[in-house]
């Protein structure tokens, strides 16, 4: 068991239905170390007081229960570190209880009427704004069995003390016994050297005063002689000075008259001089509350200054880089106008091109008709061809005779038998090359049908890019003009300051479109900006074919929160 802790601090003390009281409790920090094999180490809260045997609260706060206390509470150290902060905690009421208006203060507060049960023992911070509670533990009052525990060890560290006092009341009796007996020996012997030299001073005194007498009777005899002169030398001087003090008297008369009237004259300038001095005492005394007065407020007024300065730093900063921001977005955005015209050009030629694949589908689907309808017809001109031959073979077979008759009937079929099939050629090679001509335009269908949903695609991600950006704007927009409603409530004199908006236009007609070339730096700025504005780094990224995609998402961070984009 080690103490860390021990001190009697001044804490207000609340139960239910009474009112609030001041007393000084005993505040005792310790740690205990098991010899277990797990070396778990405990930290144990006492309060007692030294009036009150009775008054025990205990808490104990091993690392399991520190590590819930931690995140109840949103402590950012950890076990190890924690004894010594609330010794610091401490202190710091110890060092401020003798104050009129202490900054940190001490609580214990109990649900029920008298101390008894819980309680909850917190130090809390107080501010002309808010009441901050560092630490609040909540602990439990002693058991009998606690209470008997706890006085038994005062009783034994009591009888330590007592037995430690005894001990040095001895020594100190022992100490005290010798120097007394040595004072009494040294006492004796300045008591001899004293008589002895009581009796050297009589013998010396009385030659003294024998030798001194001689000296004195011839003084006198000196004495006399001298009187006698000096009466006869201040008679003379007498005359003289009479005759002098006359004179002299008779000047200082005349002066005296002159001086009175001048003393006149004097009063009444002092007299005129001091209600002159009055009437500038208190025109001073006005003239100096003037200056305190103006000091002070030159004073605020160069605080506020510097502060404004900070803030005028600070917004900017943030200004130029939401112009640079709000430039980089807009030059975007004209690249999506861009990109959506070009989509819409691409659209519309591929529109046109399928209109008039369409119309030739269409005439060469006609044409394919046509060429059925007369292929058919030959086809059965063929039929009724080979039927024909057939009947005439007959009529050959049956009438050889009748053949040297008819040979230019035969010769003259032949020929349009010859030129029948070379038409049937011809139809089946034309056939063959719109076949072949259909199954190109059927693939050039699919290809344009392909773009046309790859730029469908893209003509809804750039919607959707669009979209965001907008909401982007919107929101930067929001947020500023909150900032700027709320910096204007706060200070005495509103600062004019132009809109996003007006900022942006400037930037339309004011900058040009940045390069290509400098593209991939303008983009460092953007995400440099994004991160320190609050926006995560995921809505600057650059899709497969180089255009930047903006995503808003309102996923926020920890502990990095500008003053114009709250967390």
């Amino acid at each position: 068991m080690e103490e860390l802790f021990s001190k009697g601090l001044q804490v207000n003390v609340r139960c239910r239905d009474c009112e609030e009281r001041k007393a000084n409790i005993r505040v005792t920090i310790e740690l205990q170390l098991t010899n277990s094999p797990v070396h778990k180490r405990d930290l144990l809260v006492r309060l007692t007081d030294d009036t009150d045997p009775y008054f025990l609260f205990n808490l104990s706060i091993s690392e399991e229960d520190f590590q819930s206390l931690k995140v109840q509470q949103g402590l950012l150290i950890d076990f190890a570190s924690f004894p010594q902060k609330f010794i610091d905690l401490l202190n710091l009421c110890y060092s401020e209880q003798e104050s009129d208006n202490p900054r940190f203060l001490l609580h214990l507060s109990s649900q029920s009427p008298v101390l008894e049960g819980p309680a909850n023992f917190s130090v809390v911070e107080t501010n002309a704004f808010k009441h901050l509670n560092h630490l609040s533990l909540r602990l439990f009052h002693g058991s009998d069995k606690e209470i008997k525990d706890y006085l038994a060890v005062c009783l034994s560290s009591l009888k330590a003390e007592k037995q430690a006092l005894e001990m040095k009341l001895q020594k100190t009796d022992e100490d005290l016994s010798r120097q007394l007996s040595y004072a009494q020996q040294t006492l004796s012997e300045k008591t001899k050297e004293l008589d002895k030299l009581r009796s050297e001073c009589t013998s010396q005194t009385s030659s003294l005063s024998s030798r001194h007498c001689k000296e004195l009777q011839s003084e006198r005899e000196k004495a006399l002689e001298l009187q006698s002169r000096l009466q006869q030398q201040t008679e003379l001087l007498r005359q003289e000075l009479e005759n002098s003090h006359k004179k002299s008297s008779q000047q200082l008369h005349s002066r005296l008259t002159e001086l009175e009237a001048s003393c006149r004259e004097l009063t009444e300038r002092k007299y005129k001089n001091e209600s002159v001095n009055r009437d500038l005492k208190i025109k001073l005394v006005g003239v100096e509350e003037e200056c305190q007065r103006s000091k002070q407020q030159i004073l605020a007024l160069r605080r506020e200054n510097s502060s404004l300065d900070t803030e005028l730093h600070d917004k900017e900063r943030l200004g130029s880089q939401l112009q640079t921001r709000v430039a980089i977005l807009e030059q975007e955005i004209k690249d999506k106008d861009q990109l959506m015209r070009r989509s819409k050009e691409v659209l519309e030629a591929t529109q046109q091109q399928k209109e008039s694949m369409e119309e030739n589908a269409e005439s060469k689907e006609l044409q394919i008709t046509k060429l059925e309808a007369t292929v058919k017809s030959l086809s059965e001109e063929l039929i009724k061809a080979n039927g024909i031959i057939k009947k005439l073979q007959g009529e050959v077979r049956g009438l050889v005779g009748k053949i040297k008759v008819k040979n230019t009937v035969t010769v003259s079929q032949e020929k349009l038998l010859q030129d029948t099939s070379g038409k049937l050629e011809n139809v089946e090679k034309d056939l063959q090359s719109t076949q072949q001509h259909l199954v190109t335009r059927d693939e050039q269908v699919s290809k344009l049908k392909e773009q046309l949903e790859t730029t469908v695609q893209k003509l809804n991600e750039s919607r959707e890019v669009l979209k965001t950006n907008e909401n982007v704007i919107n929101w930067l927009n929001k947020q500023l003009n909150e900032k700027q409603l709320s910096s204007k409530s706060q200070s005495a004199e509103p600062l004019d300051r132009p809109s996003l908006l007006s900022t942006a236009t400037g930037l339309k007609t004011g900058k040009s479109a940045s390069s290509p070339v400098d593209q991939p730096s303008v983009q460092q700025t953007i995400r440099h900006t994004g991160d320190s504005a609050g926006l995560d780094s995921k809505y600057f990224e650059r899709r497969d074919d180089g255009t930047p995609v903006y995503e808003f998402s309102r996923q926020t961070k920890p502990s990095v929160a500008s003053a114009y984009f709250s967390a």
